[in-house]
């Protein structure tokens, strides 16, 4: 072989190395931004209700108010409120009625409830809450507790949604943040006028 040819030669195999490095960058590139749109697309599609409190106790106390509904949430649930695996009932006269399940526990950590069934009477889809589920996330933040309730499936385009929002941030951010941190929350009480008479007198839930 002689110089020139060579030369062509030499060429020719730098040229295909470049390339090669082209297009495994592009690839990368590629990859990259597809993730990145993945991500940013997840971000935008998660809208499952959430709310957040801060308080100064500790997980456990945090762990066991959450588990006892009836001080918090409504006094006229039936049912274990805190068994794996067990049902409760839970309702407001005519216009809001759901069972639920307790599905997954891990101690001062978290808790997950599954809604098994639900009729609201004030809107088309009476069963828009079926399937969903209550995520409580109990973690740590330097001396103080953060809880974290997710409504996993109540999104925006409920009908429902409006209510529900201003129903669970009241429940949340009130009643279970005073069960926590005052030891007393302020559940709906048995046969009685409470938090939930004023939304429906709010929202026309008649």
């Amino acid at each position: 072989m002689n110089k020139q040819t060579m030369q062509i030669a030499q060429t020719l195999i730098l040229t295909a190395v470049l390339i090669l490095s082209y297009g495994s960058y592009a690839q990368r590139n590629t990859e990259d931004q597809l993730t990145e749109n993945n991500s940013k697309q997840t971000d935008m599609n998660n809208q499952d209700y959430t709310a957040t409190i801060l308080v100064d106790a500790t997980p456990k106390k945090a762990y066991n108010c959450i588990k006892d509904f009836r001080a918090w949430w409504s006094e006229d649930i039936e049912g274990p409120t805190d068994r794996l695996n067990e049902e409760f009932f839970y309702h407001y006269k005519d216009i809001h009625l759901c069972k639920i399940k307790l599905i997954g526990m891990e101690e001062n950590r978290k808790l997950v409830y599954e809604v098994l069934d639900n009729e609201f009477n004030f809107i088309e889809d009476k069963t828009e809450w079926v399937g969903t589920r209550l995520i409580f996330e109990i973690t740590d933040e330097g001396g103080q507790t953060k809880v974290k309730f997710t409504h996993k499936g109540l999104v925006p385009s409920y009908e429902c949604y409006e209510v529900c929002n201003d129903a669970w941030t009241g429940y949340i951010t009130n009643s279970l943040y005073k069960l926590i941190t005052e030891g007393k929350g302020e559940p709906n009480p048995k046969n009685e006028d409470g938090f939930n008479a004023e939304l429906a007198e709010k929202w026309g839930l008649n």
